[in-house]
């Protein structure tokens, strides 16, 4: 089999040669990237004749995905999936596996952090300070005491609901799914618009589907308290962007920390949230750190190493 990695997910030159050792041993070959290329030119180029391919967030439509008639397996270095055309991988045969679970510890810490920076204004003040500006009478807020909403109870929203907890925050939540295991951590299950409405801090972790595009709309953020701030680590499409920036503008929100948007950033100098006040913005940085990777580079090369074993 032709394995290729079309980008570099975070494998040192050390890593891939030692890889490619162990799949030629095998009888498979293996190419790795050193550098990320999104445009299907250069996609196709990379992966036109491989049987398997390594690919982390880049979209991969149909026109890419037909140009590579020989290609029989993903290992996808990320775990949602919405950036690939699944239903022609269905159609044509092709094994699309994701790295569930490796950045849940990642995510669920920016997640708070994202709260703590909002009630806090640390990046704001951080740059008034290199400014000598001072604090000018701003109080922040705790997150002690205060009821935080999750929107989402799989392994991510859980483990946020944890750190949580051990900030002594309440923490109630709704999701699709109701799971024991959150149920017994003392968290209890409320409708989707009690929440919103009863929550200091609302916390999204739900996949991007069909039913979650733009769950979080105008009229929900509308329910929310005025004193309210929005976390979204999740993806930027469960949002509807236009009108979070205009509930932020008129002060129908006290706060949001986004991490995810419709499009992976770089964004465009007219993107609502970029004008909106008390909006933190940060560019998808949710997955990114070294022991997430490390993970996932483990995961990704064990689907594959599985994956070869049902096809002998």
């Amino acid at each position: 089999m032709k394995i290729v990695c079309v980008e570099p997910i975070g494998i040192s030159y050390l890593l891939s040669e030692s890889l490619k050792e162990k799949f030629e041993k095998s009888g498979h070959e293996f190419m790795w990237y050193y550098e990320r290329r999104e445009d299907s030119k250069n996609l196709i180029q990379r992966m036109h004749d491989a049987e398997i391919v390594i690919i982390s967030n880049i979209k991969l439509d149909a026109k890419v995905l037909a140009a590579c008639p020989k290609l029989k397996m993903l290992s996808v270095a990320f775990t949602g999936l919405d950036h690939i055309d699944l239903d022609y991988c269905k159609a044509h045969n092709i094994t699309v596996i994701n790295a569930s679970g490796y950045a849940t510890i990642a995510v669920a810490e920016l997640a708070v952090g994202l709260m703590l920076d909002v009630y806090r204004r640390i990046t704001a003040l951080d740059a008034e300070t290199r400014k000598s500006g001072i604090r000018n009478n701003f109080l922040g807020r705790e997150l002690h005491g205060k009821t935080v909403g999750i929107i989402g109870t799989g392994a991510i929203g859980q483990e946020t609901a944890r750190l949580l907890q051990a900030f002594g925050c309440k923490v109630v939540a709704w999701s699709r799914t109701q799971r024991p295991s959150v149920k017994a951590s003392g968290i209890e299950y409320v409708a989707l618009d009690d929440l919103l409405k009863m929550c200091d801090i609302i916390s999204l972790h739900v996949p991007f589907t069909a039913e979650t595009f733009h769950l979080i709309s105008a009229e929900k953020l509308a329910l929310c308290k005025s004193s309210a701030i929005l976390i979204n680590t999740a993806r930027g499409n469960v949002v509807d962007m236009n009108a979070l920036a205009v509930a932020l503008r008129n002060e129908k929100l006290a706060g949001a920390g986004i991490d995810v948007f419709e499009k992976e950033p770089p964004l465009p100098p007219d993107h609502p949230l970029l004008q909106s006040p008390n909006c933190v913005v940060v560019p998808h940085i949710g997955y990114a750190t070294r022991e997430a990777f490390d993970i996932r580079i483990d995961i990704v090369i064990d689907h594959i190493w599985q994956w070869l074993e049902t096809t002998k």
